[in-house]
């Protein structure tokens, strides 16, 4: 045990622990799902995340120790994200098309997920600055900390409600569909990207190339929305 302990001290200690750490958490979390089926509920996303902050927690390791080596994937998601460009432009007449339902829906979608999580916080008394926090949930993490600086939240805070945002619609967003009788790939990615960003397309991504596609529209649509519509909202209230 104190020869394992060493060797963590050591490891943890180069660059490229953090890349390691990160992509070894993800294969385990990966077999894992692809054992049960590809459940939901099992989405190697949050789970790898739950687990390798539970390694840092137990080790003691400093967080900027870990993303020394782990700013290579972070360097990714930009291509990633652009990439998720590609499955739209495929589809740029369907899209030409419904370009007014898209418009209704990702409106709609944006001020109910910011708009109840607002009203819920504000129930249970909640400060200003967290409220403010709150209505930039629905958007990816680094655009929710810009919105949420603006409109005099904590950025931070942001980020973190956007994450477990993501992950919550990530690994439930099945259940709800099934519940509610929500068929069509196209109506339940778009609905995943609206509300659970990121890893809400990442999850569609997976299920349905259909789903994926209109996933990433309604992450771009919920961005562009939300950067514009919300520090005017509360500018005006």
């Amino acid at each position: 045990m104190q020869d394992f302990v060493q060797l963590w001290v050591f490891l943890s200690t180069t660059p490229l622990f953090g890349l390691t750490l990160t992509l070894a958490a993800y294969v385990l979390a990966h077999a894992f799902y692809v054992r049960v089926g590809q459940a939901p509920w099992a989405n190697p996303v949050p789970w790898t995340v739950v687990l390798i902050a539970a390694l840092l927690l137990a080790s003691g390791t400093p967080y900027p120790t870990y993303f020394s080596g782990a700013q290579f994937i972070h360097f990714l998601l930009g291509p990633a994200v652009v990439a998720m460009a590609w499955p739209l432009w495929q589809r740029r007449e369907e899209l030409r098309r419904r370009w007014l339902a898209i418009l209704v829906a990702g409106l709609a979608g944006g001020f109910t997920a910011a708009g109840s999580a607002v009203v819920i916080g504000w129930a249970f008394g909640m400060p200003a600055d967290i409220l403010a926090s709150l209505s930039a949930k629905g958007v990816t993490a680094p655009v929710a900390m810009g919105i949420a600086e603006k409109v005099g939240g904590i950025p931070a805070l942001a980020a973190v409600f956007a994450v477990l945002t993501g992950m919550l619609g990530s690994m439930g967003g099945k259940y709800i569909f099934d519940g509610l009788g929500v068929k069509p790939m196209t109506a339940r990615g778009f609905a995943l990207g609206t509300c659970a960003h990121g890893l809400g397309a990442a999850r569609a991504m997976q299920v349905d190339r259909e789903a994926g596609a209109y996933a990433s529209l309604g992450l771009g649509v919920q961005v562009v929305l939300a950067s514009l519509l919300t520090p005017l909202v509360f500018k005006l209230f």
